[in-house]
């Protein structure tokens, strides 16, 4: 018995051995958690200060002192806008600017111009003085759907400032420019309608250019052999001088298909286009008079038959779409009856247009001045 308490003793005296150890283990582990914490936010408040401060010492504090413009490239990044504003005297650094442009959610929409901004700004500010469309100016060359190459240049000679002769030299290098050979070394008709952005390092070559690639793109993406090029854009251009609501476009494809594929019909293969007449005579609108149906040249579609040499203005996607897939019809004439809502209306014989045609002279009487 007494063999038994002892065993029972020893063995109770080794659990409370154990437990002891137990806590004691438990209570080193708490104080080491309460030291390394400890030592960890005074780490974190020492080098957090530290990053403040760093952070601060490459960043002007803002609002900034003298006007500055700044130049914005195409597809530049953050750091390299933070380089051009660095090197302008913007901002402080580019670490800065890339901190305030990855924090701002739209910087990323920021477009390529000119901008006019201060020295000495804060980052943010600078991202958001970017953002701001009132500190850019327009440097954006807009080809517009219907405009004539001679528009364009214009245009650019706006926008650039370049002299209309070096406009016209790179628009005569045709070679330089990628115009494909089918156009015969006239740009007409190819210039793609769209924005384009005007960067520091842009020529009229560079901008007529992409001009010419976005056609032959867009050309390529709808199936068009490169042997149709030509003569699709040469009947999209005239639709797109004809026709002001989309809606008739199909329409008026019709009708030039009917015209040129029937010469023994009533037209006898005459397009008889207000639009080329008035191109040919060098007018980009209005009604052509007596004389200018009978001007003696090559887009006098009332003189002669078939399709005018080149095309006579450029035309959107929507009109080379149409040329592509005419609506179906007998139609061989068409009138707009009224100027402003641009309703027009079809006919198969020239009875039946001369009485639109009537409804049409109806409308100018009534709205002088508009014909």
């Amino acid at each position: 018995m007494r063999a038994r308490r002892l065993a029972h003793e020893r063995r109770r005296a080794r659990k409370r051995r154990f437990w002891k150890r137990v806590r004691a283990f438990i209570v080193l582990l708490l104080v080491l958690g309460l030291v390394g914490s400890a030592a960890w936010f005074a780490w974190t408040q020492l080098t957090g200060d530290q990053t403040q401060s760093a952070q601060s010492s490459d960043d002007y504090p803002g609002p900034g002192v003298d006007p500055v413009d700044v130049t914005i490239e195409q597809g530049q990044s953050g750091a390299d806008m933070g380089q051009i504003l660095v090197d302008a005297g913007v901002v402080k650094s580019v670490d800065a600017f890339i901190r305030a442009f990855q924090a701002n959610k739209a910087a990323s929409s920021i477009r390529p111009g000119t901008y006019t901004l201060k020295t000495q700004m804060s980052a943010s500010q600078a991202v958001a003085a970017l953002l701001d469309e009132a500190n850019r100016s327009d440097n954006t060359v807009t080809v517009v759907p219907g405009q004539t190459a001679e528009q364009v240049a214009d245009r650019i000679a706006q926008v650039t400032g370049i002299s209309a002769a070096d406009i016209a030299a790179a628009m005569a290098d045709t070679a330089s420019l990628g115009l494909p050979e089918e156009a015969g070394g006239v740009l007409e008709g190819w210039l793609a309608p769209g924005s384009y952005e005007v960067g520091s390092a842009d020529t009229p070559t560079s901008l007529l250019s992409q001009m010419v690639a976005g056609t032959v793109a867009e050309l390529d993406r709808l199936g068009v052999a490169a042997a149709d090029r030509q003569t699709v854009l040469i009947k999209a251009s005239i639709l797109e001088r004809e026709v002001n609501i989309d809606e008739y476009l199909p329409m008026v494809a019709r009708v030039i298909e009917n015209r040129l594929t029937k010469p023994d019909a009533e037209t006898r293969g005459l397009l008889n286009m207000d639009s080329s007449v008035l191109y040919g005579v060098g007018k980009t609108g209005g009604v052509p008079t007596v004389d200018d149906t009978e001007d003696d040249n090559p887009y006098n579609s009332y003189l002669y038959p078939g399709l005018p040499p080149t095309p006579i203005a450029q035309p959107s996607v929507e009109a080379i779409e149409a040329v592509l897939h005419p609506a179906d019809g007998e139609w061989l004439y068409y009138v707009t009856i009224d100027l402003d809502t641009g309703e027009t209306l079809f006919a198969t014989t020239l009875s039946e247009q001369e009485a639109n045609v009537q409804k049409f002279r109806d409308y100018c009487s009534a709205n002088p001045g508009k014909c």
